[in-house]
């Protein structure tokens, strides 16, 4: 008789990692109407159990996951004050949540946090792809790019001065959205 040997789920160190595990708490916070850190917690319960409805992350991306929620809690009222300004022509409830979701983790980190804006923007693609609606990586690509072009104008840097990684491929307008947001908006996130 041959045993199956399971595979052991490795704990990820990446930052990419720890801001999906964050997407998908403030997803879950926002769907249940329930407060962002208790979800926090409750998730990173179900992720030490071993469980893989949230991303296993090692020590160092867990640290940094912690320190968005606790941004994202802080900032919220900021973050959400400059995306409604930031898109023109749409109200957040006309949005994808898993849209919405994306922009605000992705503005608090280009607000808040020295990362360099080209790899924030594109893990923030990356994560709309994999769970919004087809059009959600040029419509997050579109307005995180020219929200980062706005906040190094206010600093009085040059638009080009932050390119030290290569931007992702989609754009779109900042004044766009998705088609039909509605249908792009799924029952909770979704695995591509």
């Amino acid at each position: 008789m041959t045993r199956r040997r399971e595979k052991a789920v490795q704990p990820v160190g990446t930052r990419r990692a720890a801001r999906e595990f964050v997407f998908r708490v403030l997803f879950e916070a926002d769907r249940g109407d329930v407060p962002l850190q208790a979800v926090f917690t409750r998730a990173e319960g179900v992720m030490r159990e071993g469980d893989d409805t949230f991303p296993q992350l090692g020590p160092d991306a867990l640290h940094f996951a912690e320190e968005l929620v606790t941004g994202l809690e802080r900032h919220r009222e900021a973050i959400d004050d400059v995306l409604h300004r930031t898109i023109r022509g749409w109200t957040f409830d006309q949005m994808a949540q898993t849209d919405l979701n994306v922009l605000r983790l992705a503005t608090y980190e280009l607000m808040y946090t020295p990362e360099p804006h080209p790899p924030v923007i594109e893990s923030a693609v990356r994560i709309a792809r994999k769970f919004g609606g087809d059009d959600s990586g040029r419509f997050v690509n579109g307005v995180l790019a020219g929200l980062s072009r706005n906040l190094r104008e206010e600093v009085g840097e040059s638009p080009a001065a932050d390119m030290t990684a290569p931007a992702p491929a989609d754009t779109a307008p900042a004044d766009t959205a998705p088609a039909d947001p509605a249908a792009s908006e799924p029952d909770e996130p979704r695995d591509a």
